[in-house]
């Protein structure tokens, strides 16, 4: 579709926490945060001309590699937040994404993320066929005190767990949507700790997709947690917790 009349190099959407986003007790739950963020991207792909409906004319989407958040606070029920996002890089296959949450002028949360272009036929790698140059870059603008980076999968994990790939786990893309990962390692993490809000930052690779109906393992080496398809590692997440 053309570009929006609205388009902004930086779009800011506002969001109303319903109760179906939280845990227990009342807060937004760390995968509904995720949620956000990838919908207020998409948003904003959306009016910029390059979405998955502008891509799939040439077999592309966006696929999320990596992804850091800082957690000042969760959100409540009824609270409305807004997302502000930006890009800090774009060229050939990859792009470097920008988020952040307010509550009012306080800022709650931040994120970074990178993206690589994805062919769905051949399921490689490719250069974006769609013209970005309208998007304004912000290379100095960071919304992270830390940038992504690689998380060290050396060491050897237990493994806790076993899923099987279902119909509810895959997005549009046809695989398992980059937030379903995290919430199967959650689920192996003591309840209290994401009650309590002790996560204060956590940390995503994904390496490999997961499609329907495969069986995955998840291990677990004290912080980090990995999702393992036939001996091999798909996605790692590496939790930071108070002290």
């Amino acid at each position: 579709m053309p570009i929006s009349k609205h388009f902004t190099s930086i779009l800011t959407k506002d969001w109303e926490i319903n109760f179906l986003q939280c845990y227990p007790n009342g807060f937004l739950k760390y995968t509904e945060l995720c949620n956000l963020f990838q919908l207020t991207a998409a948003t904003h792909s959306e009016v910029g001309g390059i979405s998955f409906s502008d891509m799939q004319e040439f077999n592309q989407a966006w696929v999320l590699s990596k992804m850091r958040v800082e957690i000042v606070r969760l959100p409540r029920w009824k609270e409305i937040v807004t997302v502000k996002t930006w890009i800090k890089s774009l060229e050939n296959s990859r792009s470097t994404r920008c988020l952040e949450m307010y509550i009012g002028d306080d800022k709650i949360v931040g994120c970074e993320t990178f993206w690589a272009v994805f062919n769905t036929e051949t399921r490689r790698p490719e250069g974006l066929a769609l013209p970005h140059e309208h998007f304004e870059k912000f290379p100095d603008d960071d919304a992270t005190e830390k940038s992504y980076s690689k998380i060290n999968i050396k060491d050897e994990f237990e493994v806790v767990a076993e899923r099987k790939v279902l119909l509810s786990d895959l997005d549009i893309v046809n695989h398992a949507n980059s937030v379903k990962y995290l919430e199967w390692c959650l689920d192996c993490v003591d309840f209290k700790i994401l009650l309590k809000q002790e996560l204060l930052a956590f940390e995503m690779n994904y390496l490999k997709e997961v499609s329907l109906n495969e069986t995955v393992t998840i291990g677990k080496n004290e912080s980090i947690f990995t999702i393992n398809k036939e001996g091999k590692v798909c996605f790692a997440l590496e939790l930071e917790l108070k002290d």
